[in-house]
C-alpha cells in the first residue's frame, strides 16, 4: 500500500540541520564505539544484521559495515546523519528521522520500517530498533533486511484482496478494472490500462486500450488522451511483443517506442513500466491472450519488484474469473432459454412481463398474445414427435421474424406461445399483428417430403385496460385464446370476449377468501412436515413445514389453491405467525424424541417477510417456546428477495445476527445477479423441482443442476434439491456431491404423531 509522504528538505538544508555542534566527544565511549563500528564480523555479515550506534545530542551515527552496506552507503564509521539517508525513500525519510529524534536521555525510541533504493540493488525494505543503552548519550541498535517478509505479506494481502474483487463482479470489464485499480494500490504502481484486440473494418491485430486508470497524485492528462486514442499493433513494438506472450520492462526515460507514448509518460513523471499479457488455456487446450495488462510507475522500478512475480497469478485469476462470467452467463441462459426453440421460456416470460407491468410508462400501453397451435396433435401422431419438433421450430422463427421493435416472444410449454408487444401499440395494431401471427401460423411446414398443416387460435389482452400484472394479463389472454378455440379455432380473440368468465373467477376467489377467514377462525389449518434427507436416505437432516386447510366438511383444499388468495389480503400474514407459533409447539416434541438438532424449514410469502417488526415478532415467539432461534429456517423465494432487495435485505440480516437461518427457495427461477447472490445472509439455498424434472435424461438440466451444486460449495452455502421423485435423480444427486434431497421419494409430508413414529430414536 503506498503511503502519503510528507515534504523532505533537500540534502543540503538536512545536512546544515543535523551537523553535530563543536566539541569534543563524551569520554572515550566514541572511540569505543568508532572501534566497534570498523572492526568486522563474520557473524553479522552471515546474518544480515547490521549495527548501529546514536549519539542524539550531538546528531552523530555510527554504522556497522553491514549497516552501510544495508543502507547504501561507504562504510567509514561514522557518518552525518543525512548522508546515512542519502538511499533512503523520501516518502519513508521524514518517519526514520523522527525515530532518531525520539531517542533521548530517557527513551530509547521505537522501531521504524522504511525503504532504500540502491543502484543494483532495486527497492528494499529495511527495519530499524532501538535496543540498549552503551553509555552516556548513546544508543545500540540493529538494522535488519525485511524485504522477503514485507514481500510475503503484500502478496498474501493482494491474493486476497484480488480474490475478493473479482468473486464480486458481474462482468469481465468491471472486474479488469477493479484489478488495475488493487495492482496500483497494493503494490505501489501510479498508472495502470488493460489493451485489447480489436478488429476494425478493414484491419486486423489491432490493440487499443479499453480501461485506464491513474493516481490522484499526478496530472496524467495528456498520457490518457494519447492513450484512449492511440492504436497498438499485434505484431510490432512492445504491445506486440507483450501481445505473443513476452513480458516487458519499459524505461520511459529511454525508450522512445510506441508513437510516442512513452515520451508522454516521461512528462506526466512516470519512469519505470511493466507490461504482461493476460493468458488462458481455452477449451481447446490452445493458449489464449486476453488482453495486455501495462502499468507505470514515478519511482524507478527493478526486476526484483512485486508486480513481475504475481503477474501469473494475476492472468490465472482473471483467466478463471472469466470461465465463471461465461459460465454466469451460460447459466442464466439455460434458465431463461426455451432449449428446443431457443425463445423465452415461461418463468423468464412471466419475469418480463413483470418488469414491463412496473416500468410502463403513464398513459402507455402493451398487448399479450396467448398462441396455441390448432391441429397440433395429430402431426405428432401420424408423423412422431420429430415432425412435431420440426413444426415447433419453424413457427418459432417465423414468430420471431415477425416480432416488433421491443417485442419477447417466448413458448410457454407444449405448442403454445406468447408474444408481448412493445410499449405503445393501440389496440388496433395489436390486433393486425395477430392476424399476421395467425397466417403465418397457417403456411405450410415441410418435414421428410410432406406439407404439414396447422392454424393458430390467438387470445389477446391489453395492459393496463385488462389486468395489471402478469397473472391477470395472462389470464386474460388465455381467455380469450379459449374463445377462439371454443368459436372454431383459427381466429383471434379479445378479452371483451371472455368478460363473464373474469367476473366468474373474481367471484371463486372472493367466496374462497370469505371461507378463508372463516377456516382460520375455526382452526381448520393444521401442519405437515416433510423430511429433508440426506442423500442416502438414511438420515433426518430437516423438516419443512407445510399448512393445509381441512374444512369443516372434511375437503382438504390444495395449497396452491389458497395460498394465492390468501396472499391478496393481511390473512397470509396471520396464516404465516400461526405457522410459526405451531412449529415452536412441536419442535420440544421433536428434540425430546431424539432429533436434536433438527432445523424447521418456514415458507414465508412476501407480505409476511417485508414487515420490520418480524424480526423482534419472531424472537419473542421463540423465547417464549424456549426454541433456540437457530432451530428455525426461513424459506424465501428467489423472486420475492429479488424483487424487493432494498426492504428484505435489512431484515434479512437482522434475522441472521438473531441467530435464525436463511434458505433461498425455487433457486435459478428468477434473475438475480452472482455478485448480490454473494451479499444475501443465506445458510442454503433449494434447486427448483422444475430443473430436476429432466435429470438425468436432459444434458441442459444436468448442466444446470451441477453448476449450481458447485456454485453452493464453493460459496458455503448448504444445497437442496427438492422434487426429488425417481432413484434416477437421486442417483444422479449423489454422483454429483449434493448432500441434501427433498421429495416424495424418500418421504411425504406428513402429520406430526407419523414424523416422530418413523424416526424417533431410541
Amino acid at each position: 500500500m503506498k503511503t502519503d509522504c510528507l515534504p523532505f528538505p533537500r540534502e543540503d538544508i538536512l545536512a546544515a540541520a543535523l551537523a553535530p555542534p563543536s566539541g569534543p566527544a563524551s569520554g572515550d565511549s566514541w572511540r569505543i564505539v568508532r572501534e566497534r563500528a570498523l572492526r568486522a564480523s563474520a557473524v553479522d555479515e552471515a546474518a544480515g544484521l547490521g549495527r548501529w550506534w546514536y549519539e542524539h545530542r550531538h546528531g552523530r551515527l555510527y554504522l556497522s559495515a553491514v549497516a552501510a552496506s544495508l543502507l547504501g552507503i561507504a562504510a567509514s564509521g561514522c557518518h552525518e546523519v543525512a548522508d546515512a539517508l542519502l538511499n533512503v525513500a523520501p516518502q519513508d525519510a521524514w518517519r526514520l528521522r523522527s525515530t532518531l529524534d525520539a531517542i533521548t536521555d530517557v527513551h530509547l525510541g521505537t522501531a521504524c520500517e522504511f525503504r532504500v533504493n540502491v543502484t543494483g540493488k532495486g527497492t528494499r525494505w529495511l527495519k530499524v530498533q532501538p535496543v540498549a543503552r552503551e553509555g552516556e548519550a548513546i544508543v545500540a541498535g540493529m538494522v535488519v533486511d525485511i524485504t522477503s517478509t514485507k514481500h510475503a505479506a503484500m502478496r498474501e494481502r493482494f491474493s486476497f484482496a484480488l480474490t475478493q474483487y473479482l468473486i464480486g463482479t458481474d462482468t469481465f470489464d468491471a472486474a479488469i478494472h477493479k484489478i488495475i485499480q488493487l495492482v496500483c494500490d497494493e503494490l505501489g504502481w501510479d498508472w495502470g490500462a488493460f489493451w485489447v484486440r480489436e478488429e476494425p473494418e478493414g484491419r486486423t491485430g489491432v490493440l487499443r486500450c479499453r480501461h485506464v486508470w491513474h493516481a490522484a497524485t499526478g496530472d496524467y492528462s495528456e498520457l490518457r488522451a494519447v492513450t484512449t486514442t492511440a492504436s497498438g499493433d499485434t505484431c510490432h513494438g512492445v504491445l506486440g511483443q507483450v501481445w505473443s506472450g513476452k513480458a516487458q520492462w519499459v524505461d520511459a526515460s529511454t525508450d522512445t517506442e510506441d508513437g510516442g507514448r512513452f515520451a508522454s509518460a516521461r512528462r506526466c513523471g512516470l519512469q519505470s513500466g511493466y507490461f504482461f499479457p493476460v493468458t488462458y488455456t481455452g477449451g481447446d487446450g490452445g493458449l489464449h491472450s486476453a488482453g495486455i495488462l501495462e502499468f507505470f510507475s514515478r519511482e524507478p522500478r527493478q526486476r526484483e519488484a512485486q508486480l513481475p512475480g504475481l503477474a501469473e497469478s494475476i492472468s490465472a485469476l482473471i483467466a478463471q474469473t472469466a470461465q465463471r462470467m461465461a459460465q454466469q452467463e451460460r447459466m442464466r441462459v439455460l434458465a431463461q432459454t426455451d432449449e428446443m426453440t431457443g425463445l423465452v421460456n415461461r418463468a423468464h416470460f412471466h419475469y418480463l412481463l413483470d418488469r414491463a407491468c412496473e416500468q410502463c410508462p403513464p398513459c402507455a400501453s402493451f398487448g399479450v398474445l396467448y398462441i396455441d397451435l390448432d391441429q397440433f396433435k395429430p402431426i405428432n401422431d401420424a408423423f412422431g414427435h420429430a415432425a412435431g419438433n420440426v413444426v415447433l421450430k419453424a413457427f418459432a422463427e417465423r414468430l420471431r421474424e415477425l416480432a416488433p421493435e421491443g417485442a419477447v416472444v417466448a413458448r410457454l410449454g407444449g405448442d403454445e406461445f406468447a408474444m408481448m408487444t412493445g410499449y405503445g401499440l393501440e389496440p388496433q395494431a395489436v390486433e393486425a399483428l395477430a392476424q399476421r401471427v395467425a397466417a403465418c401460423a397457417r403456411e405450410q411446414f415441410q418435414y421428410m417430403g410432406h406439407e404439414l398443416s396447422v392454424s393458430a387460435s390467438i387470445g389477446i389482452s391489453m395492459y393496463p385496460s385488462h389486468g395489471a400484472n402478469t397473472a391477470q394479463l395472462l389470464h386474460a389472454a388465455d381467455a380469450a385464446m379459449y374463445a377462439s378455440k371454443r368459436n372454431g379455432r383459427n381466429r383471434v380473440s379479445h378479452y371483451s370476449d371472455a368478460q363473464g368468465a373474469e367476473q366468474d373467477v373474481l367471484a371463486k376467489q372472493l367466496i374462497m377468501l370469505s371461507e378463508l377467514q372463516h377456516g382460520f377462525e375455526r382452526g381448520e389449518f393444521f401442519l405437515v412436515y416433510q423430511p429433508i434427507m440426506d442423500a442416502h436416505g438414511e438420515a433426518l437432516a430437516a423438516v419443512e413445514a407445510l399448512i393445509r386447510w381441512r374444512k369443516s366438511d372434511g375437503t382438504i383444499v390444495p395449497p396452491d389453491q389458497f395460498i394465492p388468495v390468501a396472499e391478496q389480503s393481511r390473512l397470509i400474514v396471520h396464516l404465516g405467525r400461526w405457522v410459526v407459533q405451531q412449529v415452536c409447539h412441536d419442535l420440544p416434541r421433536l428434540h425430546a424424541a431424539g432429533m436434536h438438532g433438527l432445523k424447521v424449514h418456514i415458507n414465508m410469502a412476501a407480505p409476511e417477510f417485508l414487515d420490520s417488526d418480524l424480526p423482534a415478532e419472531l424472537m419473542a415467539t421463540v423465547r417464549a417456546a424456549g426454541i433456540d432461534p437457530s432451530s428455525l429456517q426461513i424459506e424465501l423465494t428467489e423472486n420475492m428477495v429479488m424483487s424487493h432487495i432494498d426492504t428484505s435485505l435489512p431484515i434479512m440480516r437482522k434475522l441472521t445476527q438473531l441467530g435464525f437461518e436463511i434458505s433461498l427457495d425455487d433457486f435459478g427461477m428468477g434473475y438475480s445477479s452472482l455478485s448480490l447472490l454473494k451479499t444475501l445472509p443465506i445458510a442454503s439455498l433449494k434447486i427448483d423441482r422444475g430443473f430436476l424434472q429432466g435429470v438425468p435424461r436432459e444434458r441442459d438440466d444436468c448442466a444446470i443442476v451441477r453448476t449450481m451444486l458447485d456454485l453452493g460449495r464453493n460459496m458455503g452455502i448448504g444445497v437442496i434439491a427438492e422434487g426429488v421423485e425417481t432413484d434416477s435423480q437421486l442417483g444422479y444427486l449423489r454422483q454429483f456431491g449434493c448432500t441434501l434431497v427433498q421429495g416424495y421419494l424418500l418421504g411425504r409430508p406428513m402429520p406430526l404423531p407419523q414424523l416422530l413414529e418413523r424416526y424417533r430414536k431410541a
